[in-house]
């Protein structure tokens, strides 16, 4: 059993200095090239035909027992790891470096550096039972955050009858994911005009990001979903992503499995850096211009 990260990560991200353990510290090396955000790795497995999900989003489990190591090396890298709602409501993961070797004392928690879970998540659609919320109840696990943004308040033209009830059921899910523990951190939607209401509660990663680095996260890794990781990879959100990895399984999925490239334009700016075999993975390394 290793117990060194692959060379790999290395190459793409750098180690922490000589005298401190793998694994027990953030690399505080990584700094965006843009201050107002934090450091962004993109990550996640894929197969051959660049699938990342089954039909309807259910999980697959691509990653072989290397390149999950590997990931979860990298999880202990970064100060937050953030999904989509769709990845933790469809997975219910724990985002945690369990499959680390075993300390010889403590336990994974105590020994290892675990990222703050971050959830883009604009409706409080988060179950407050869900793995992520129980390990940290048992302190077996960091708090998640939750990122979000309160349904608007609107008067006269642009109002609806069901706008106040909306309001009132969000806030009631917020009471109850605040009362186990999750933080829930707001961000303004997109909107067309400054003047007109939003014409959903999708959050713009700016926006997001900024936010994340006023509260002192300065490094986070994105694992998903496909929409989440389409989003990141757009031309239209500016240069959010610094470093990308990615793993391919030797497997097909088929038609019926959830992409991510579907309606994606050109992504340009990549700098390739490393391909390394990782069991029956192959793993590429690559950063982006700054």
């Amino acid at each position: 059993m290793s117990v060194l990260p692959p060379a790999l990560l290395a190459s793409v991200l750098g180690t922490l200095p000589a005298d401190v353990r793998p694994g027990t510290a953030p690399l505080t090396h990584l700094v965006s090239p843009d201050s107002t955000r934090p450091y962004v790795t993109l990550t996640f497995a894929q197969s051959i035909d660049a699938k990342i999900a089954g039909a309807g989003g259910k999980q697959l489990i691509l990653s072989g027992e290397e390149s999950m190591k590997m990931t979860h090396w990298m999880r202990t890298m970064h100060d937050g790891i953030l999904i989509g709602i769709g990845t933790a409501m469809n997975d219910n993961p724990q985002l945690n470096v369990r499959h680390l070797p075993f300390p010889v004392q403590n336990t994974h928690f105590q020994h290892y550096h675990h990222p703050r879970p971050l959830i883009l998540d604009p409706h409080l659609r988060l179950s407050p039972t869900c793995k992520l919320v129980i390990n940290a109840a048992k302190s077996a696990g960091v708090a998640p955050w939750v990122i979000s943004a309160r349904p608007p308040k609107i008067d006269g033209f642009f109002a609806n009858e069901d706008d106040g009830e909306r309001l009132q059921q969000w806030e009631a899910r917020r009471d109850v994911l605040q009362a186990a523990g999750v933080t829930v951190i707001l961000v303004e939607p997109e909107t067309i005009h400054p003047d007109l209401p939003p014409v959903t509660l999708n959050l713009p990663l700016p926006a997001v990001l900024r936010t994340l680095r006023e509260k002192g996260i300065r490094s986070i890794m994105v694992e998903g979903g496909a929409r989440v990781i389409q989003s990141f990879l757009s031309t239209a959100s500016g240069r959010l992503v610094d470093a990308l990895i990615v793993t391919t399984a030797p497997v097909l999925v088929g038609r019926d499995g959830i992409g991510y490239g579907d309606g994606l334009g050109q992504v340009s700016g990549t700098r390739y850096l490393t391909t390394e075999l990782l069991g029956r993975d192959t793993v590429v390394g690559l950063k982006f211009a700054q």
